[in-house]
């Protein structure tokens, strides 16, 4: 494509955006809306998958192991627990430790003197506490440490594992059902606006395609004109959402600084590290594929 043309077909894109102004408006002010609510929405889940994560990192497997089994062979087996893919890190606490941590929680001081120095009722209790990665993949570390011969004992989370799978597997399909609906009511507007704007050019682009104007030229800017509204579409939600998202993020901070410290939220930059493409992208993706369908159904050429 010559640069002439290049800038003849933007032209005439942005010439069709303000000739037909107020269905072109109407369709970035759908646009807006939509990617309005589904900023609203991604940012919400952003959150709720960092929280849910920040839950996962919690939920541990525990093993214990047999009686007689020696410190150097539990560290043994449990650089090779570390070693696995699944695991992120493993923490262990000794006898010695478990019997420390007992007595300071649980025994009241005139009680735990009591017991002799040395005397260790949990002297078979040393244990590694394993943290993974996928919280989903539980079972198969479960199964792998049970056929450990020294492991004697192995606590999971089973419920916590099971919850946190089906959180995350249903915000996945809520998430894809509203994008769904929002890009397809986006969609519909951007077609009524480019289908106006060939009826209103009917006439001309007759005569254009008379005097031999290929199929590319008559149609591009159609195309463009779809593609330029949804980018305006998208700039507009992006903008509120950043002013509103630092307005709500202030104001959990400052009147429920305890909320904040059980719930992790993101900063406004990393949430819009991955919002800005994505938004766009879908801005443009709506513009381009509801005009360019619209073109190839009303321009018979």
């Amino acid at each position: 494509m010559r640069i002439s043309t290049f800038f003849y077909t933007l032209k005439q894109g942005i010439i069709n955006i303000f000739r037909n102004k107020w269905f072109s408006l109407a369709s970035i002010a759908t646009i807006s809306a939509s990617l309005f609510i589904l900023g609203l929405f991604y940012a919400v889940i952003l959150n709720f998958q960092n929280i849910v994560h920040t839950a996962e990192e919690g939920v541990s497997v525990t093993i214990f192991f047999q009686e007689g089994t020696t410190e150097e062979r539990m560290q043994e087996i449990g650089a090779q627990i570390e070693a696995r893919d699944d695991v992120t890190r493993v923490e262990f606490t000794s006898a010695d430790e478990a019997w420390e941590f007992y007595k300071e929680n649980f025994i009241p001081e005139e009680y735990s003197d009591g017991f002799p120095e040395g005397d260790n009722p949990l002297e078979n209790s040393a244990s590694y506490e394993i943290f993974m990665e996928d919280i989903s993949q539980q079972s198969e570390l479960v199964a792998y440490l049970e056929s450990i011969p020294e492991i004697r004992e192995v606590n999971q989370s089973a419920l916590a594992a099971s919850t946190l799978t089906g959180v995350n597997a249903l915000v996945a399909y809520v998430s894809a059902g509203i994008i769904i609906i929002l890009i397809l009511v986006s969609m519909f507007l951007i077609n009524n606006t480019v289908t106006i704007g060939i009826s209103v050019r009917k006439e001309e682009i007759n005569i254009m395609k008379y005097i031999g104007a290929t199929d590319f030229f008559v149609r591009a800017p159609f195309v463009i004109e779809g593609i330029l509204i949804g980018i305006f579409g998208s700039i507009l939600p992006l903008a509120g959402i950043y002013v509103m998202y630092n307005n709500v993020l202030e104001f959990i901070n400052n009147r429920f600084s305890i909320l904040s410290g059980l719930l992790q939220f993101l900063p406004v930059n990393e949430v819009y590290r991955t919002m800005v493409p994505v938004v766009v992208l879908i801005g443009v993706g709506i513009g381009f594929l509801g005009s360019f369908f619209t073109v190839r159904k009303h321009l018979r050429v």
